[in-house]
């Protein structure tokens, strides 16, 4: 853990070894010769372990990621008005006048699922219902797609998994997975779709990003789907981030 430099920033989550954003923005401070700048996890068991955190000098900025984006929220001074529509943090700033809480996640989802679009798409399905869907189901709203949570405990308004027939699967032509299956080193996991009626008129996106093509997508690919990872949306909201944390 480096304590000398004079620009800290990490990353808040739980079992985050395998972390995109460490070495991300490791490389990034040496690319552009940033000598004052360090970056580490902050891998904490339960939120009230963040207070401790929030106390550490030359700290300059957070990222947040599962499973606290929405647990954060309470703990923060103040929350930006987007974050606060969305109900999920994934980026703190630390400023004279206390911590501020942003989104960029709908950002960077939305730079790198918006190309994809062509006009027959119009209706989603996210699966999970975590932090990281709340933005996602924001960026859709946005961009006028129609969306509905796909959950193992589903809320009113929101569909199982058992429920995903072949009238449902016609129905939406886009399958965005927002939960961590799948993710190394679960490899072989993939969400309980059915997989039969996924075809070329579909895109299918998730945000696993470790492996570089999940079992989902490697089943949606095979059956001519358009597919991609959440490694664009992750390099987005990182850089957001920065900018967040250097805007004066």
């Amino acid at each position: 853990m480096d304590t000398e430099k004079n620009n800290r920033y990490g990353l808040i989550g739980k079992d985050i070894s395998y972390s995109f954003s460490e070495n991300y923005f490791k490389d990034k401070f040496a690319k552009e010769g940033l000598v004052d700048c360090s970056y580490q996890n902050f891998d904490i068991r339960n939120i009230e372990e963040l207070s401790k955190i929030l106390t550490l000098k030359n700290l300059k900025g957070l990222n947040v990621t599962i499973p606290y984006k929405e647990a954060v929220i309470p703990h923060l001074d103040h929350i930006d008005p987007i974050a606060q529509k969305i109900g999920a943090v994934n980026t703190i700033k630390f400023t004279p006048r206390g911590t501020i809480g942003y989104n960029t996640d709908l950002i960077g989802f939305k730079n790198s699922f918006s190309p994809l679009l062509e006009n027959g798409h119009k209706k989603a399905l996210i699966l999970g219902t975590g932090g990281a869907s709340k933005a996602i189901a924001f960026a859709l709203e946005e961009l006028g797609i129609e969306k509905t949570y796909v959950s193992r405990t589903p809320k009113k308004g929101q569909l199982n998994y058992d429920s995903l027939n072949q009238a449902v699967m016609k129905e939406y032509q886009i399958i965005i997975n927002c939960s961590p299956v799948g993710t190394f080193p679960n490899v072989d996991e993939k969400p309980a779709l059915p997989y039969a009626f996924i075809h070329a008129g579909y895109i299918v996106f998730d945000l696993v990003y470790n492996p570089e093509v999940s079992a989902l997508l490697q089943i949606a690919k095979a059956n001519g789907a358009q597919i991609k990872n959440g490694y664009e949306m992750l390099v987005g909201q990182a850089e957001g981030s920065w900018t967040i944390w250097n805007e004066v």
